[in-house]
């Protein structure tokens, strides 16, 4: 993932920041509880599309 890319990217739902998970392709948004599936090298910013973090996620 490109890191000035990284930099614009916005979570959807709260437009606050995300971090790149490389070992599970993931864009995570921690204030949205949510993570969001890269694929191809292409962020999938579609709640529909994201999944739910654990708690144990978010404490990690």
């Amino acid at each position: 993932m490109d890191t000035k890319l990284l930099e614009l990217l916005v979570c959807p739902v709260t437009k606050g920041p995300l971090q790149y998970n490389r070992e599970t392709q993931e864009l995570i948004s921690r204030s949205a509880r949510l993570a969001y599936p890269v694929r191809d090298g292409i962020p999938v910013l579609l709640e529909n599309e994201a999944r739910p973090l654990t708690d144990a996620e978010l404490e990690a």
